[in-house]
């Protein structure tokens, strides 16, 4: 009796005593990263190396020091190009691009369309059921915002490279990694803005 009342205690102690456990090092995802992904196709080993600017965000737990953040958001935004004339395309092209997860894999053929996958992170359109909530809905973004040049161009450039906007974003940059085209960036953008899209219905 007294044996298991003892085993009893200690269970419940022990059990109350929460388990920690250390986060690894940057050093140590990296190589776990390396050690288990093989360049195969057009993925290649460059993408699990962050790049300055990422490190920076990583380093500074996504906080960067405001004058620090201000400068390498003006160079992204150099790394912009506005195309010239409207920068609004065809908004149903749009949501088959917004709605499209495909592109960059190892087994897609290189210079295939890629798509955006803009649904895995925001709500676009009331009628979509399944999307993701990582990013701030866009439902009524042409209404809430207007679609003149500027609201154009804001757009185009944050779906081109985010960073340029937000140092820290987590945004991909569809534009500056090449993932998306120029015709598909103004296609998205007629998609948030254009009025007959469903996503300004």
């Amino acid at each position: 009796m007294h044996t298991t009342l003892t085993i009893t205690l200690g269970l419940a102690a022990a059990a109350a005593t929460p388990l920690t456990c250390a986060e690894p090092s940057d050093q140590q995802t990296l190589g776990v990263l390396q050690r288990d992904f093989h360049a195969r196709g057009q993925a290649t080993m460059d993408r699990v190396v962050q790049d300055g600017l990422q490190r920076i965000c990583t380093l500074s737990g996504d906080q960067p020091p405001a004058e620090v953040a201000k400068a390498l958001e003006a160079d992204q935004m150099r790394t912009i190009v506005f195309p010239s004339g409207s920068l609004m395309g065809e908004w149903k092209r749009g949501e088959a691009i917004a709605q499209s997860g495909r592109g960059s894999m190892w087994n897609d053929q290189t210079g295939a369309a890629a798509g955006g996958s803009c649904y895995n992170c925001h709500q676009l359109s009331p009628q979509e059921q399944s999307h993701g909530t990582l990013a701030p809905s866009l439902l009524g973004f042409g209404n809430k915002r207007g679609n003149g040049p500027q609201v154009q161009q804001y757009v185009y450039g944050k779906i081109y490279n985010a960073k340029a906007y937000n140092l820290c974003s987590q945004m991909p940059r569809l534009g500056h990694a090449g993932t998306l085209t120029e015709q598909q960036i103004k296609d998205l953008v007629a998609l948030l803005l254009d009025p007959a899209s469903p996503v300004n219905k």
